[in-house]
């Protein structure tokens, strides 16, 4: 993979990770404040914190799969299938920036998984 190919989405990704960071601070800071004393409150709190922790296990899930596809741009293996090793279409990684996998295959692993 020549880096230059990339760097579009480097930047993108990159955006993307310091959003998702600065997005899973103010959830982990909302999570660490305090309960209303009124119990109707606090229920509600804790039913918002649920809803918030949420949220914060699927930025550090996306956070994930950034760094590992940034560790792949890294490695020159960004862009290529795990599966076949043929080069991923760069519109299928425009649209799912963490594919590992090349439309062919990503389909026949659906396929497997839903027949089984």
């Amino acid at each position: 993979m020549q880096e230059d190919i990339y760097a579009a989405q480097r930047e993108r990704l990159e955006t993307k990770k310091a959003e998702l960071s600065a997005r899973l601070d103010r959830v982990t800071a909302n999570l660490r404040r305090g309960n209303d004393p009124d119990s109707k409150e606090r229920a509600k709190e804790l039913e918002d914190s649920e809803v918030v922790d949420a949220l914060g296990n699927e930025a550090r899930v996306e956070i994930s799969k950034i760094t590992e596809a940034l560790r792949r741009m890294d490695n020159d293996e960004y862009g290529i299938c795990d599966e076949c090793g043929a080069s991923i279409d760069p519109g299928r990684l425009e649209a799912h920036p963490y594919a590992r996998k090349c439309i062919d295959c990503a389909r026949f692993d659906e396929h497997r998984r839903a027949h089984s």
